[in-house]
């Protein structure tokens, strides 16, 4: 059976952080170490990185960078994949998606780093989500998400979210609502920020290290 066609794949951005030892996956550093945590950060990205490529071609995609816009990590990746590399702007993250959708002047999506259940198929199903609804989104356990695409972006969307807390998704779909917006959530996924996530990480046959 042959790989789908991707000419027509997703516009998408990643949100990711520079892998600086005490300013990644803080939360874990009690049990990683933060050299530990760094590493595990630099797995989870390279492995969105490999999802995003499995579903789309390198131009549409564009890892949107932080902490430090330049390090090494970022410009390997971007010089051994052909992907776009823009610096994070100012503001909190909901200022910060808005910007990086509405960068895409069109339909597109927006995952952040630490998603080890994301798959290219579920790339490609909230792509097709938005030939139907305005906005699409992958709710997380923990009350976040972990992918938001829309067909256009709206700023509205983003403000007045709790950001980090277990309300991120209620509020989301407040806002849609508000807009008049069908909101599209084609799965329910997890992410890893927790201690108690890295059991379930560990059994993940499909996570490429």
């Amino acid at each position: 059976m042959s790989a789908e066609p991707r000419e027509h794949g997703p516009r998408l951005a990643i949100l990711a952080k520079a892998p600086l030892p005490g300013r990644v996956k803080t939360r874990l550093i009690p049990v990683l170490g933060e050299a530990g945590a760094a590493a595990l950060h630099v797995r989870l990205l390279r492995h969105t990185l490999a999802m995003a490529l499995a579903a789309t071609r390198p131009e549409r995609i564009t890892l949107w960078t932080a902490l430090d816009p330049a390090h090494p990590l970022f410009l390997t990746l971007a010089e051994t994949h052909g992907i776009r590399l823009a610096a994070q702007p100012e503001g909190d993250l909901g200022e910060r998606m808005h910007r990086a959708l509405a960068a895409m002047h069109g339909p597109g999506l927006l995952v952040g780093s630490d998603c080890p259940v994301l798959t290219p198929t579920l790339l490609r199903q909230c792509h097709a989500a938005l030939q139907t609804a305005e906005a699409v989104c992958l709710p997380a356990e923990d009350g976040g998400y972990a992918l938001v695409g829309v067909r256009a972006s709206h700023p509205g969307l983003f403000r007045g979210i709790d950001w980090g807390t277990a309300r991120v998704m209620a509020q989301t779909r407040q806002r849609a609502r508000a807009l008049g917006w069908r909101l599209a959530c084609p799965a329910e996924v997890w992410d890893v920020d927790r201690p108690e996530d890295l059991g379930r990480l560990a059994a993940l046959d499909a996570f490429t290290p």
